[in-house]
């Protein structure tokens, strides 16, 4: 019999509803209920694309026996961390304080005052390597409830008290300068691994908002090592397992230093951040690489994701059926010498082994290897090479696909508009910029109120009930202003004002400038989450920063762009000491060093051979954080555009920064010059 996880919306609590749990969503009945009933509250939070929770799922919460106890002891609640980033924020703080780490599944024992006293992550069903198994550790704090009910009490007094009292040492409220920049750079080159790219060890991440500060910092500096970094590590991702070799799109993590054996979920926010990347890699060196890259992994996107509404799915899951019925990861996507065979033949699978990395040992488990591009001493053929991978992508299309997380997060859909806008602008592909329209029509239509508030997820159509934290008012922001740069429709630079102005008001505190990750009419929880550090996408205090200062330098606003130089304190505090995490801070501080630059691009219209070629100029100019304002004389649709004429009866470009503009040109090569100058 179903649960009450049976009428959500959530994917993952969706997995749960067969249960024989009795699990609860995250609500005031719930915690109603444990003080009704006088027992503690397990809290398990998880995503839907996460290997370990479909374990502890597996293992424990579809064991009969587990859930008796469970339904019998405790009010059992289960939370969708995409969902609910705030309440996964407060628990996961709690977590890595008393712990020392954290992760998915996270596994909290609270009090009916939602106040942590227990955690971990996950619990196998029988002790292993030190761990305590769940059936024990749910009798272990059973006891200590009945038993030694006070000091559980003091001991989660005394951690909410501790979790008020870690406030942000936020610095000042001044962006950071040259010096500030430079330290942040040498920082990151002390953490590069010149042989493999990327930064650290394993295992490693795409280092994608790192990427975005090397490439702006080479563009204001021209710092060739910058650069370097940059495209090193791309090539590396590139040429990596990470990479899918033959759908495009990148898996969340490599578990090893060298990007050859991915953690082969593929979330959204990955993808939309990383195609960026590529895109910019581009504009900056013109590499075929970072060309094919960033509209393989657009392509995928666009064909694998995208939902019938129009917005796009969360993530596709790293496990799937193998074909014998057992769910294991990377069945989807890995291969053998006998399975190359199988599909192309023996003289194209010796090909296919060489070109991919295929080997008889594997370079995976039990003899199969993920896909990569090793370097090679010998030349193939490029149509040779086409054949095999369109037959390997047909062959892979008959296993059984992952499953796909469909709800519709609104911060990773601001990601994805961004960076499906600009790919398709800058390699002529419209049918990118209309699924980047269609994204942005979605989230006004479905996650937009009157007063422009956003909800958080939909899913199938149906707005969830869950309001938007500050990721998604910044994020959705940045897609909005990169549709108005590039379709040239005011619209969404009227709509991105609306979203900062919710930012100004009930996300920022008006004293110190710093910001909060909730509204402050939101659900209150035991602590009001505030990080402004990038982890696996841009923190909401970054994205907002660099959000805000993209409106201001269109607008002209004063009060957006003062709250973005506030912001950007944290990231002169920060920056030097911990670039790897605030990646996308210094790409906004960058931009605000940059100006940014604000380009006006007038023309008698949109479809005029040379209004086009300016504009098309200014967007694939390198300046940081530039923004680009198009259309015709007198159009109030930008404010940029305003008391600027055409130049002898010619389309023209008018550049200005700090306050100070450049003379109007009509050539194509002046602008050029000046955007990369």
């Amino acid at each position: 019999m179903p649960n009450r996880l049976a009428h959500e919306t959530s994917p993952y609590l969706l997995q749960h509803a067969d249960n024989p749990v009795d699990w609860w969503p995250w609500s005031a009945e719930a915690f109603e209920e444990a003080r009704k009933r006088n027992v503690p509250v397990l809290l398990s939070i998880g995503y839907s694309s996460c290997h370990w929770c479909h374990v502890m799922a597996h293992e424990s919460f579809e064991d009969q026996q587990t859930a008796e106890y469970l339904n019998e002891h405790y009010v059992s609640v289960k939370v969708d961390r995409e969902e609910r980033p705030d309440v996964d924020a407060v628990y996961m703080e709690a977590v890595q304080a008393a712990t020392g780490h954290g992760g998915w599944p996270m596994t909290v024992f609270l009090t009916p005052e939602a106040e942590p006293f227990y955690f971990g992550t996950y619990f196998p069903p029988a002790p292993r390597q030190g761990m305590p198994s769940f059936q024990q550790v749910l009798q272990g704090v059973r006891q200590a409830w009945e038993e030694r009910r006070d000091e559980v009490t003091e001991v989660a007094g005394k951690i909410v008290r501790d979790l008020a009292g870690r406030e942000i040492s936020y610095g000042d409220d001044q962006a950071p300068g040259e010096q500030e920049l430079a330290q942040a750079l040498l920082a990151l080159t002390r953490e590069y691994d010149p042989q493999r790219g990327g930064f650290g060890g394993a295992p490693k991440f795409p280092p994608s908002m790192a990427l975005e500060f090397l490439l702006r910092h080479h563009a204001r500096t021209g710092a060739e090592g910058a650069l370097q970094m940059a495209r090193d590590t791309c090539e590396r991702m590139a040429r990596g397992g990470i990479y899918d070799q033959l759908g495009g799109g990148f898996a969340r993590y490599s578990v090893d230093r060298d990007w050859i054996v991915p953690h082969f979920e593929k979330m959204l926010y990955d993808n939309a951040l990383l195609c960026r990347v590529y895109a910019h890699l581009w504009r900056a060196t013109g590499s075929e690489l970072a060309r094919r890259v960033a509209l393989e992994t657009a392509d995928f996107m666009v064909r694998e994701l995208r939902t019938v509404e129009g917005g796009f799915a969360s993530a596709l899951d790293a496990d799937s059926d193998d074909g014998t019925g057992k769910h294991v990861e990377g069945a989807y996507y890995v291969w053998t010498p006998g399975q190359l065979s199988e599909a192309l033949g023996e003289q194209d699978a010796e090909l296919a082994a060489r070109y991919f990395g295929v080997t008889e040992e594997g370079t995976f488990e039990h003899g199969q290897s993920v896909l990569q591009l090793p370097q090679q001493d010998g030349l193939f053929d490029a149509e040779e090479v086409a054949s095999v991978r369109e037959r390997l992508l047909a062959k892979r299309a008959e296993r059984p696909a992952p499953g796909r997380d469909d709800k519709v997060v609104a911060a990773w859909n601001g990601l994805s508009i961004a960076a499906l806008a600009e790919t398709g602008a800058y390699f002529d592909r419209p049918d990118l910029v209309e699924a980047a329209v269609a994204a942005g029509d979605l989230l006004v239509r479905l996650h937009l109120d009157e007063q422009a508030r956003l909800t958080r997820t939909s899913k199938d159509g149906h707005a969830g009930a869950n309001a938007g934290v500050l990721e998604d008012y910044a994020d959705v922001a940045e897609g909005f202003l990169a549709l108005a740069s590039v379709t040239g429709e005011g619209v969404w630079l009227e709509f991105a004002g609306f979203l900062l102005d919710h930012v100004l008001v009930r996300f920022t505190d008006a004293e110190s400038g710093a910001l909060f990750d909730t509204a402050a009419d939101a659900e209150r929880l035991i602590r009001r989450p505030q990080d402004p550090t990038d982890n696996a996408a841009p923190s909401g205090w970054t994205a907002a920063a660099n959000a805000l200062l993209g409106y201001a330098a269109h607008t002209g606003s004063e009060p957006h762009r003062t709250a973005a130089r506030k912001a950007l304190g944290v990231v002169k505090a920060l920056g030097p000491r911990v670039p790897r995490f605030i990646g996308w801070g210094l790409a906004a501080a960058e931009a605000a060093l940059d100006g940014p630059r604000e380009v006006a691009i007038v023309g008698p219209s949109l479809d005029h051979e040379g209004t086009r070629a300016l504009h098309r100029t200014a967007l694939l100019g390198t300046a940081p954080g530039a923004v680009v304002a198009v259309g015709s004389p007198g159009s109030e649709e930008f404010p940029l555009l305003a008391d600027r004429p055409l130049v002898g009866g010619e389309p023209a470009a008018y550049v200005c920064r700090n306050f100070t503009c450049d003379a109007p040109t009509t050539e194509v090569d002046r602008l050029r010059a000046v955007l990369s100058d």
